[in-house]
């Protein structure tokens, strides 16, 4: 059938949910945001989010949410039985398209020149903290 799997260096889910589900030779990831790991939903654990008193952005690394985020991917999918190079499809959920994907795609290509997975990146309204991009992968297990 399938199996649940939890990551213990992974940021914690937000809700009722495994960090991925082993079916068959399959895995897949629930969505990965960019919190630090073993964190809650806390905006202190953002990496590259700052806020002022006020609740306005003092600082905004796009970037770095995007080497944060895919590095807790690669947690999850190493301590799932997978590795990144296993990786077969990725959705990507950007909360600002114009503002973003440009970044987004540099970084993207840093971490993929290797394994080219199939691959889709939509924007949406908002994320369940105030993060600013998710990612969705399945990969197989040898």
């Amino acid at each position: 059938m399938s199996e649940k799997i939890n990551s213990e260096s992974a940021p914690k889910p937000m809700g009722l949910y495994p960090h991925a589900r082993k079916v068959g030779n399959l895995l897949f990831l629930s969505g990965v945001g960019p919190r630090a790991a073993k964190s809650g939903s806390e905006e202190a654990n953002i990496p590259g989010l700052k806020y002022d008193k006020n609740g306005n952005y003092e600082e905004f690394d796009f970037e770095a949410q995007c080497h944060s985020v895919f590095n807790n991917v690669k947690t999850i999918l190493e301590e799932s039985g997978s590795s990144w190079d296993k990786i077969v499809d990725v959705t990507t959920f950007l909360t600002d398209m114009k503002r973003d994907f440009k970044t987004y795609n540099r970084v993207y290509a840093e971490y993929f020149k290797d394994n080219q997975p199939c691959r889709t990146t939509v924007e949406v309204n908002a994320l369940p903290s105030p993060i600013a991009i998710e990612l969705k992968c399945i990969a197989v297990i040898d």
